[in-house]
């Protein structure tokens, strides 16, 4: 990460490029990063994302950018799910702001992808999005906040001593927002979900619920993934076909 914006108070980490020799507008796409899981901790977060933002910018002539959400990375401020969602409307903001673009376009992985319908679903801006093993619900961890909490703790999201003020306030976002319901909203916008088979942290029948909600998603379960599909190089093959695809169709 080389660069930086601001959001809601919080300093956030950001990876940006332009497409080389860009004299036009061109569709721009943010690539969000999930919730992190063992063995990496929050500030390891993302760390090869650049890279493929790097590949789509120069190979597709996208506008692209990867960010560190709060807690995460370089980013300062403490993880909340109210304060991620914030965290990604800002991004838009920033990108639309520098760029310009033709269209967004929101690829997000797990948690990140989650978020990335949440949003999308709310702003015409997003024409598209691509979410690699979304989570349906966050209910698992709506179930048992304070447990949660102090897993957020351990793995360096939260830093702040004292944060949050309130568990409850800081859990209710578990229950306010709904991937499925705003994939429902989302359509008819295309939409591309992909899955690892042996996923073991988030099962595949969540991205078959959020296919169904939309409607008319492309949906790809890999036999033989797992969880991180940024490393599937079949997963990347698929990801940067449909990029391709939605931009040779002049749809973004």
């Amino acid at each position: 990460m080389n660069d930086s914006f601001v959001s809601c108070g919080s300093s956030l980490a950001c990876h940006y490029v332009d497409p080389p020799g860009r004299d036009e507008r061109c569709p721009g796409m943010i690539l969000c990063h999930g919730f992190p899981i063992g063995p990496l901790d929050a500030r390891s977060s993302a760390g090869t994302f650049p890279q493929l933002v790097d590949q789509i910018s120069h190979q597709l002539g996208y506008t692209a950018m990867t960010f560190n959400f709060r807690g995460c990375g370089e980013s300062a401020g403490d993880f909340s799910l109210q304060g991620w969602v914030d965290d990604l409307r800002t991004a838009i903001d920033v990108l639309v702001e520098r760029a310009d673009p033709s269209a967004v376009v929101l690829v997000g992985t797990n948690t990140g992808g989650s978020i990335a319908i949440c949003v999308a679903a709310d702003d015409p801006r997003v024409r598209a999005t691509a979410l690699l093993s979304p989570r349906a619900d966050f209910d698992d961890w709506a179930a048992h906040p304070r447990r949660f909490l102090e897993h957020t703790r351990e793995i360096g999201a939260v830093r702040t001593p004292g944060f949050p003020a309130s568990v409850d306030e800081w859990s209710r976002a578990f229950y306010r927002f709904r991937p499925v319901e705003a994939a429902r909203r989302f359509a008819p916008r295309p939409m591309l979900v992909m899955h690892g088979e042996d996923d073991d942290s988030v099962p595949h029948a969540d991205t078959r619920l959020l296919a169904q909600a939309h409607g008319d998603a492309e949906l790809s379960v890999l036999s033989g993934a797992g969880h991180r599909l940024r490393h599937d190089p079949r997963a990347v093959a698929i990801l940067i076909g449909w990029l391709d695809r939605l931009r040779n169709a002049q749809f973004v």
